[in-house]
């Protein structure tokens, strides 16, 4: 009896029919017996609709939020998160170094150029990294840098002189699929937004601006309550695989159905997604790899600073103890002479 994603989406096939592909072709047979038990049956359900897709699977995401190919999506996407209208212009190479670094909790890290010359720099992180705040302040640094240079470059080979006004605002966007603790004090905020400002109410142009869109949150807020905006929709749409969701957020919001029916397209493609799914258990290991890391290294710094506070404190008392000690030597000779005039005066 097909599931309640197979009734509305007809391109999804069963289970067995999946099987018997996999079967026939020694690739993907080997393939899918280097999954365990676990990630076999998860491949199988949300290829055959037992449970949705995740959209923030690397392919799946670059499937329907292509911003070369549909920059519409994303203008959209960005417009609401941002409250004012943005058009993508250019979809720009990413020379940030911290890609180098750090992409195996990065699902999507792009640079966009808008219709006014702004830089947007959008990045999906599987697992928020630790000190969020430290990080996105060094990545709007890192866009504004580049939009200083590119400009003044633009100007010298055209001759004419370099203006601070020609520099444009930059935008850094971060969404989590699993959001750092910090957020977490904030269990009722889908999106925080953020902009440097000064305490007199002046209002002066300081360029970084940022969105912070933790998904595990917005799951959290969503899942008992009704789709009631556009913005909701796609909070929807990024964070939950939720077949219930899906078919609600599809009726509410056709265009969403036809970004499922293109990755459900993509999964009749079983060698590109049965690749897909092994490059995401890898990410995932490593994911999990480099969290731990990071928590250990925290936990090693804090330790670290704890000693040293003890030595610290330890050195204190030594200090004290040896200023006692020599007090009560001071004492003990005072007490000798005392006992020495004591006898001459006897």
């Amino acid at each position: 009896m097909p599931n309640m994603l197979q009734k509305n989406f007809s391109m999804i096939r069963t289970r067995e029919e999946l099987l018997n592909e996999i079967s026939r072709n020694d690739q993907l047979r080997s393939i899918y017996h280097d999954w365990n038990e676990d990630q076999q049956n998860e491949f199988l359900d949300f290829c055959t609709g037992v449970k949705g897709v995740k959209i923030l699977y690397d392919a799946f995401f670059k499937e329907v939020m292509d911003p070369a190919a549909v920059p519409e999506r994303l203008n959209e996407l960005l417009s609401l998160i941002l409250n004012q209208k943005i058009r993508i212009l250019n979809v720009l190479p990413n020379e940030s170094p911290h890609i180098a670094e750090e992409t195996s909790l990065v699902i999507m890290d792009i640079v966009v150029e808008l219709e006014n010359r702004s830089l947007a720099n959008i990045e999906i992180q599987r697992q928020g990294y630790m000190f969020p705040g430290q990080r996105a302040a060094c990545y709007s640094a890192d866009l504004l840098l580049r939009q200083y240079k590119r400009i003044r470059s633009e100007k010298n080979k055209a001759g004419r002189k370099f203006s601070y006004r020609d520099i444009k605002k930059v935008y850094t966007i971060i969404f989590y699929d699993k959001s750092p603790m910090e957020f977490h004090q904030f269990p009722n905020d889908c999106i925080h937004r953020a902009r440097h400002k000064t305490d007199t109410g002046l209002e002066i142009n300081l360029l970084q601006e940022y969105a912070f869109v933790p998904l595990d949150i917005c799951r959290k807020i969503l899942h008992n309550k009704d789709i009631n905006s556009k913005l909701e929709a796609w909070l929807v749409f990024l964070s939950s695989d939720d077949p219930e969701w899906i078919i609600r957020l599809s009726e509410k919001y056709p265009q969403f159905r036809t970004y499922y029916e293109e990755i459900y397209m993509l999964c009749l493609n079983m060698e590109k997604v049965m690749s897909m799914f092994s490059k995401e258990l890898q990410e995932l290991d490593r994911n999990t790899v480099q969290y731990m890391i990071d928590t250990m290294q925290d936990e090693i710094d804090k330790q670290r600073q704890i000693i040293v506070e003890r030595e610290a404190a330890l050195s204190q008392q030594k200090t004290a103890l040896l200023e006692k000690e020599a007090a009560l030597s001071e004492k003990d000779q005072e007490i000798k002479e005392l006992k020495a005039k004591l006898a001459q005066l006897q």
